[in-house]
């Protein structure tokens, strides 16, 4: 087997087990709250909030600054430093007292974050430029599969051992994935070329990346996206308990309707990368961005919960063409000396999202309703369509 392909396949799994344990712990996060003494309802709702957002600011601080690290010393390096900080910070959260701990630890989390970048920056260097498209579908759907299944094992585990033991075991995860980062992959740097290329300023990177016209479009696609997918995830339980008719099975439902998504995106993923290697990554991103704009549509309009999860996991179909080709089309336009920084901008931008997509969401939702919520994001899906179809012709090369 090729070596490219070996790394492939590890960070395939060191992705699986990040997202894995990530997500095992925040669906649950409102109990562990009520567990260290909180009782009242907007207590819970104002520190699960401020929480989950905590660790999208500090990420989206960090991130390009990790990225012009990793371009100066090494992709690997900075998986290592990603895998074992989190490793540490995670399992401290399972000692947490008082939520302020809690959330000081997930300000440092998000500090220290970087794993997927860093691991999608190690395979776009390393695999050949033929097969980008495919090397990023594949390492996509580790991370969706391990979004899908860390909540599933969490659910189990809280059930048998409570909430404290979900993170350590989420830091052994971590560990694990980190070690065989560590032992397996083996990654080709050019030391020399890197400290020439790193006496530059982090301003001066990010000014030299946006001069390259089609990386700021890129950017704001993933903003987008990012803001359009989880801009319907606050009212999602909401929607479908006015589907259902009742409150009976609601968790069990929202969690299949939110699975069928992902799992939709982890059967897409590595085909649409393919497609992408064959016919380019410009014409896949915005073929998904129209059907995706167009399936959030029938979303608004169901009437029954069957119908939301057939055309959710026709959204997810769609989704999984995105990300992929995002990162394949910054790893054809980005400098090769500056490529993790690029990866790290990108990142900021999909966390600007995941900060603001769901507060305006909710927001959104109580001027316009929860149909309303959907019909936004499409149109948001559709205007960027319309724009990566301006940039298509200018993205045959390089400004």
């Amino acid at each position: 087997m090729n070596r490219w392909k070996i790394d492939l396949a590890i960070l395939w799994f060191g992705c699986f087990l990040l997202m894995s344990g990530m997500t095992m712990i925040m669906p649950f996060l409102p109990l562990y709250l009520k567990e260290m003494g909180l009782t009242d309802e907007h207590e819970i709702a104002f520190w699960s909030g401020a929480i989950f957002a905590s660790n999208f600011i500090t990420s989206f601080i960090f991130q390009p600054i990790w990225g012009k690290l990793s371009d100066r010393y090494g992709r690997k390096i900075m998986l290592l430093r990603s895998g074992f900080g989190m490793t540490l910070v995670i399992v401290l959260m399972g000692f947490a007292r008082h939520p302020w701990q809690l959330l000081l630890l997930r300000v440092a989390n998000g500090v220290i974050s970087g794993f997927n970048p860093a691991a999608v920056a190690l395979v776009s260097a390393s695999a050949p430029k033929e097969r980008i498209g495919f090397a990023m579908g594949v390492l996509q759907s580790g991370a969706v599969a391990g979004s899908i299944l860390g909540p599933l094992f969490g659910g189990l585990m809280a059930d048998l051992f409570g909430f404290r033991p979900i993170f350590w075991f989420t830091g052994l995860l971590m560990l694990a994935a980190t070690l065989l980062v560590l032992f397996f992959v083996r990654e080709t740097f050019d030391r020399a070329a890197a400290a020439r290329a790193g006496k530059t300023s982090l301003r001066q990177s990010f000014a030299s990346l946006v001069n390259i016209r089609q990386l700021p479009a890129l950017y704001g696609v993933s903003f987008v996206i990012q803001f359009a997918s989880l801009a319907t995830m606050p009212v999602m339980p909401l929607f479908i308990e006015a589907l259902h008719g009742s409150a009976e099975n609601l968790a069990f439902l929202s969690g299949l309707v939110s699975s069928i998504n992902g799992i939709a995106s982890l059967i897409a993923s590595p085909v649409l990368g393919r497609l992408s290697d064959r016919f380019g990554p410009a014409r896949i991103m915005q073929i998904s961005l129209v059907g995706a704009a167009l399936s959030f549509v029938p979303q608004a309009f169901a009437s029954g919960v069957w119908q939301l999860m057939a055309a959710r996991f026709v959204h997810g179909l769609f989704m999984g063409g995105l990300n992929p080709t995002i990162n394949a089309l910054i790893r054809k336009f980005a400098p090769e000396d500056k490529l993790s920084q690029a990866y790290g901008f990108n990142s900021s931008f999909i966390s600007l999202g995941n900060m603001i997509g769901p507060t305006a969401g909710g927001a959104l939702s109580g001027f316009i309703g929860i149909p309303g919520v959907f019909l936004v994001s499409s149109a948001l899906l559709a205007v960027n369509a319309a724009s990566v179809y301006a940039f298509t012709r200018r993205m045959a090369r390089p400004s």
